[in-house]
């Protein structure tokens, strides 16, 4: 599937968002962006016809619709000429979309990675081709891109375990549905595990690795934990789908079951609104994510430096961040929004 966005306006800013240091990127990358749109009648006009090609992992979900949004209102924004393709979880098709991104030799390639060790050796020759590569959501295992935007995915897995500990007064049993297949996906379950070894008292009775695209659904995995464990208080998810759809099986059981989730979007708030199961998400800037990688695949353009890696904000949303606000918030990862609902970063 291919979308194509064009824009050939000067702009001089992000489009009227705020950027600061704590809200946007880490301090050094902060300095940077706040350095550049500080320099008067600064536009990216030069870069206005600049093609840039994006070949995503999946659109699907609420993390793909931010990602897509991302890429497209910066180029749209920034200037250039954009074409998005799709991969939907198939390794195969998106290394070969790389590589014919190579051939048409654009200004840069963003990628967002379902499987990246697997994607690897594509990505390595697109490096050696000399085209700036920039990547969002996790890294690229072996390879030195030219920069990478993601989230603390250690961080995502260790908060989310520590607020299991503490509802459990560090004493329980609980389960573990992990996303292995991508390594930076594995690195939040490391983080869980991390917290719970602290805890002698809280035993891990059940972990499954959870393969996206199969025939397995995150309901029927969370169906699977309920009836082998009798006495479970909760369940740690590497992302939101299965939280989401644990929600329902927690539901439907009767049970006494809180789970956490990781990703965020207006699902899981409603979940977590209405006081359900489903307790916390780390709700991650997708949409900044590839904001970043399509702000800095233009100062590469302009022979400006670009970050090897941004750590983007991630927020901790529960019932008690809500239930202030008006609406679910759907805009929250774009940049200056969060502050606006009152949220602050976590990591």
């Amino acid at each position: 599937m291919t979308e194509e966005t064009k824009n050939t306006d000067r702009v001089a800013s992000f489009g009227g968002f705020r950027l600061t240091r704590r809200g946007l990127l880490s301090a050094g990358a902060a300095a940077t962006v706040a350095a550049t749109l500080a320099r008067p009648g600064f536009s990216f006009a030069q870069n206005a016809e600049k093609n840039f090609c994006a070949s995503l992992g999946w659109t699907v979900w609420e993390s793909g619709r931010h990602i897509v949004n991302g890429y497209k209102d910066a180029v749209e924004r920034l200037g250039g000429k954009l074409t998005i393709a799709d991969a939907n979880y198939d390794i195969k098709k998106q290394a070969d979309q790389i590589l014919a991104f190579v051939e048409a030799k654009p200004a840069a390639i963003f990628i967002t990675p379902a499987d990246a060790a697997a994607i690897s050796p594509a990505v390595q020759q697109a490096v050696a081709s000399g085209i700036p590569i920039f990547v969002g959501d996790s890294y690229v295992p072996g390879v030195t891109v030219t920069s990478t935007a993601m989230s603390n995915n250690f961080g995502l897995g260790a908060y989310p375990a520590q607020y299991i500990a503490d509802q459990l007064g560090g004493k329980g049993k609980v389960a573990l549905v992990s996303l292995p297949s991508n390594e930076s996906w594995d690195q939040r379950t490391l983080g869980a595990k991390s917290v719970f070894v602290r805890y002698p008292d809280i035993q891990i009775v059940s972990e499954i690795a959870f393969a996206l695209g199969g025939s397995t659904t995150p309901r029927q995995v969370v169906d699977q934990i309920l009836t082998a464990n009798p006495e479970l208080d909760a369940i740690w998810c590497a992302w939101d789908g299965a939280a989401s759809e644990g929600t329902l099986a927690i539901r439907a059981s009767g049970r006494n079951v809180i789970i956490t989730g990781i990703d965020g979007g207006q699902q899981s708030f409603e979940y977590i609104k209405a006081d359900s199961p489903f307790k916390l998400t780390m709700a991650q800037s997708f949409y900044e994510m590839a904001y970043m990688n399509a702000y800095y695949a233009q100062e590469v353009a302009a022979g400006r430096q670009a970050p090897r890696f941004v750590i983007t904000p991630s927020y901790a949303v529960t019932k008690a961040s809500l239930d202030p606000l008006d609406a679910i918030p759907d805009t929250y990862d774009v940049p200056g929004e969060a502050a606006k609902l009152g949220w602050s970063r976590v990591l």
